[in-house]
């Protein structure tokens, strides 16, 4: 079996918050028990709503947060036993990461031309005037003309900052590649030119991707593989092909497909009634059970064991699953709502 360009193993990141009792200082539990394997050439979405932990799953990818708990392993080498300026190195090269907004991940002091030649000069990669030309290669790849090497970001389009955000991170030829939210600080009209980009980026250089977005219709459009979270836990992990047919098993990814028009595949909307739970204070067991509606009482003993679906990667985890595209039905002991 191949060994996959990156890999969690049980991964938790609890992040402290400031205030309250000093003796006991409360923490918010950011990821909770990740585990996630990226192939090679492969790309996995990362789905979700705000605070359910996409981004800081992103951020441990590339080395921005570290686990409280759990293991790290980059194309079979364990991270956490690096020291920092070796695990630092080691990312910093073999990792990109495009950001959601363009207009504050670059430096806007500095015309592309710097921008694109920074992470050449700063890992100290071929000679200055290899390192010219390979400025010229990027933005060539992106699709910018030559004569906006000398712009500087306020000086571009949006789209255009984003062009420049994505060439600054496949600068030294990366193995991965993590983009979160790459696209929801743009206009509807350049969204499109910036994931056809991407996915052509992807064929042409045999990317690994993460591609992390609010909107699951997208993620399964740029995505082989399909990761749903909700505070801060893994919920379901589907081939991009089950959620294109609608045939996911838990019932939050449900709820957000519903969410999102669609003229191909219209589903009536699910309305999620209930309190939204703290990730300070999660609740017992399933942490989605306070709005779904088919929760009954065993959900609030135990957060349920990962089960396989019917297709090969299928998994989920749920004790009263959707079982197939109108299995809507209210479980035995919920109420209905209104």
């Amino acid at each position: 079996m191949t060994t996959p360009v990156m890999e969690l193993r049980g991964v938790h990141v609890r992040l402290p918050v400031r205030g309250g009792n000093p003796l006991r200082r409360a923490a918010v539990h950011a990821l909770t028990g990740a585990d996630l394997a990226i192939g090679r050439g492969e790309t996995v979405g990362i789905v979700g709503e705000s605070g359910c932990g996409k981004s800081t799953l992103a951020k441990v990818l590339v080395g921005l947060a570290r686990p409280t708990e759990g293991t790290v392993l980059f194309e079979g080498d364990d991270l956490g036993a690096l020291r920092s300026r070796d695990r630092s190195a080691r990312l910093g090269a073999a990792v990109g990461m495009v950001f959601q907004d363009p207009a504050t991940a670059l430096n806007r002091r500095l015309p592309v031309r710097a921008i694109l030649r920074d992470p050449l000069d700063v890992h100290r990669r071929g000679t200055p005037a290899e390192r010219d030309a390979r400025v010229r290669e990027l933005m060539s790849l992106v699709g910018l003309p030559p004569q906006l090497a000398a712009a500087l970001p306020g000086q571009l389009s949006g789209g255009q900052r984003q062009r420049v955000a994505i060439a600054r991170a496949l600068a030294l030829e990366p193995s991965l590649l993590v983009a979160d939210e790459p696209t929801s600080a743009l206009d509807v009209s350049v969204r499109a030119q910036i994931l056809n980009l991407m996915l052509d980026l992807k064929d042409r250089l045999g990317l690994s991707m993460v591609f992390v977005s609010h909107d699951i219709q997208t993620v399964r459009r740029m995505s082989d593989r399909v990761v749903t979270m909700y505070l801060g836990r893994i919920v379901e992990d589907a081939p991009a092909a089950a959620v294109a047919r609608g045939d996911t098993r838990h019932p939050y990814t449900r709820a957000l497909l519903s969410a999102t028009p669609s003229l191909l595949d219209p589903m009536e909307p699910i309305r999620l009634d209930g309190p939204v739970p703290s990730a300070v204070h999660p609740p017992s067991g399933c942490p989605f059970r306070t709005r779904c509606w088919r929760a009954t009482e065993e959900c609030a003993e135990a957060m349920p064991a990962f089960a396989a679906a019917g297709d090969a990667g299928h998994a989920y985890r749920c004790l009263h699953p959707v079982t197939g595209p109108s299995d809507l039905a209210l479980s035995p002991v919920s109420q209905e709502i209104p």
